[in-house]
């Protein structure tokens, strides 16, 4: 069935559009995960009129809460019962499988709607740019996740978990604890979530009994919540290696830790591990080194496997005052190897631009005024794109939680508002913009298959029967092919 065909089809006709206007504000929000859905959510109690459409080129909506999300914290996924009550309002239409930038243009989805808010995050990664990068072994704590949490592009990643005992992992924030602890965790518990079938087997054969934590600061600066970092900290059967040494405190450190509650408490939990040290060694027991003040210089090749890493020369580091209490990490000349078969970079995710949209490459964000997207990075408001918006790590950068992009949505949701009513952008009554008809017909021409939500609700079904044969939540549908197949 065509995207038109589905368009007119009962699924479509059965909701009511009595409570539209002739003439509905029409907005278009590019990415279903928190970013997205708190926009569309907003925009719906905001403006009773309004038609709002999200495209995400995935089958499946929801973003990294369901593929970023550890499997082993279900109850952080709850919050997908409230995106789809989102999707499923008379004024909102989901299309999945349509990607902005090869399915549609960003200036077609603009001709097409009063309203574009672009909210399709980060997936793309930092790189760290030095000599090794390139060695096979080494790996994206993104790709990594998207492995174990079954997204469709990463299902052949394929990491090598059985030819090294020793796994290197770059960064110590709440992605690289997860995926620590992932690597750590005992696979009898990791059974029961939904983890993807295919890593759960690569877990269960796994030789990895070591994990290094590398960060370029101290524990005063540790990036991690303490909520995170007392899971990690609790984990069965694995013994935790902290310096005494490291923990001990400057000046400037006791000032960083006075203007922070969170780093506080995270300072002292790891204190605390500390001081506990490791337990006298048991069957089955892994574990888990926190290396502070060391920066990655270079990868090292493996001899007997060419091509291959081998391990990571860390420079290690001193910490510098900048001022306002902050303190930079600076390489001091001295230099150290670790010996490991995996590396996986936690060094951030990175947002990456469409044609025709103005983009600042040095911090990775759409330039935008309280979400408003501006030609450059002037700030200059004669430069606002009229009609154009951004929303969640385009706006801001891949920082904050997932309540974060509450508060960002309800930003650019109020800088929306203030703009229709000050005639900044046209008002709906004088449009002439197809919206979602106009979407639906565009597609339907080049042969996109848009996945509505019905469609997903199909893929979620079947999932969830499939975990049940096997005590899981869900089992994941892995493959682009399979996803599809059970959407129609």
């Amino acid at each position: 069935m065509t995207a038109m065909a589905i368009f007119r089809s009962r699924t479509w006709l059965s909701r009511s559009f009595s409570s539209l206007s002739s003439h509905p504000l029409r907005v278009c929000v590019v990415g279903s995960g928190p970013a997205g859905m708190y926009t569309a959510e907003k925009m719906l109690k905001a403006h009773q009129g309004a038609e709002v459409d999200i495209i995400d080129r995935l089958p499946t909506p929801f973003g990294l809460v369901r593929s970023g999300v550890a499997p082993d914290h279900p109850e952080t996924k709850i919050v997908t019962n409230q995106f789809s009550r989102v999707a499923q309002n008379d004024r909102c239409s989901f299309f999945g499988n349509v990607t902005l930038g090869s399915s549609i243009s960003l200036s077609e989805l603009r001709n097409l709607y009063d309203v574009v808010v672009l909210a399709y995050g980060a997936e793309s990664d930092r790189a760290l740019g030095i000599p090794g990068e390139d060695l096979s072994g080494i790996y994206s704590a993104r790709e990594f996740v998207w492995w174990y949490n079954g997204h469709p592009d990463c299902r052949n990643l394929s990491p090598d978990l059985k030819n090294t005992d020793t796994a290197v992992i770059l960064g110590q924030g709440n992605v690289a604890l997860d995926v620590a602890r992932i690597l750590l965790r005992p696979t009898e518990e990791l059974a029961t979530t939904d983890i993807a079938c295919h890593a759960l087997a690569a877990l269960e054969q796994s030789s990895i009994r070591k994990v290094y934590l590398v960060g370029r600061r101290g524990p005063a600066q540790a990036a991690c919540t303490a909520k995170e970092l007392r899971e990690i900290l609790g984990t069965k059967k694995v013994q935790i290696h902290i310096k005494e040494e490291d923990l001990h405190k400057s000046p400037e450190d006791e000032e960083e830790l006075k203007n922070s509650r969170i780093r506080k408490r995270v300072y002292e939990l790891l204190s605390k591990a500390a001081t506990t040290g490791p337990s006298l060694p048991s069957s089955g027991q892994r574990e888990l080194h926190f290396v502070f003040f060391r920066k990655p210089d270079s990868f090292s090749e493996s001899a007997e496997y060419p091509g291959h890493v081998s391990g990571v020369h860390l420079e290690k580091t001193v910490l510098k005052g900048v001022g306002s209490g902050k303190q930079i990490a600076v390489g001091s000349g001295q230099f150290e190897d670790i010996e490991c078969g995996m590396v996986l970079k936690s060094v951030g995710y990175k947002s990456v631009p469409v044609p025709s949209l103005p983009f600042d490459h040095k911090n990775g964000v759409v330039p935008n005024a309280g979400g408003r997207v501006m030609s450059d990075t002037s700030g200059d408001p004669e430069l606002i794109e009229q009609g154009l918006y951004v929303c969640g790590w385009l706006k801001r950068g891949p920082t904050g939680i997932i309540g974060t992009n509450l508060h960002c949505a309800e930003e650019t949701v109020a800088s929306i508002s203030h703009d229709l009513e000050h005639g900044l952008i046209a008002s709906p009554s004088t449009s002439t913009k197809p919206g979602r008809e106009g979407l639906l017909q565009l597609l339907d021409d080049r042969n996109v298959r848009a996945v509505p939500f019905s469609g997903w609700e199909k893929i979620d079904c079947e999932e969830r029967k499939l975990g049940s044969l096997k005590g899981k939540p869900r089992v994941k549908l892995g493959s682009w092919e399979d996803l599809l197949k059970v959407a129609v």
